[in-house]
């Protein structure tokens, strides 16, 4: 059951960035301070109470929970590595899912965070 609960912690964790990522986009979200006071704020609660911005702040609360329930199971040692993919995970979702750019550098990294996954739970 723990091996399910640190999942789902990164699963909702890399929802939560996703989303949010997506949804900044989507909505031409940006945190310029020259718009004007009123419509800088009508930006913001525009943003706030958006369902999908929402639910990617959700996400965190509920990975949380899980990652609680994760450390009941698991010495923080052997189970922290595993949130070590959520970068690698959103990695390939902001590739395919965002259209975000695919560098040989970012492969590397994605390798290099994979092997040290490895050597620190296996070794």
């Amino acid at each position: 059951m723990g091996y399910l609960y640190v999942f789902l912690t990164v699963l909702f964790t890399v929802y939560g960035q996703i989303v949010l990522k997506w949804r900044i986009t989507d909505l031409n979200w940006s945190l310029n301070v020259n718009d004007g006071g009123m419509q800088m704020l009508f930006s913001y609660l525009k943003f706030l109470f958006d369902p999908l911005v929402f639910s990617g702040f959700a996400s965190a609360f509920i990975a949380s929970i899980f990652w609680i329930l994760a450390m009941t199971k698991f010495d923080i040692t052997y189970a922290y590595p595993f949130m070590s993919l959520s970068p690698a995970l959103v990695f390939v979702l902001g590739v395919f899912v965002l259209g975000e750019p695919f560098t040989i550098g970012k492969l590397v990294g994605l390798v290099v965070i994979i092997i040290g996954i490895y050597i620190t739970v296996k070794l």
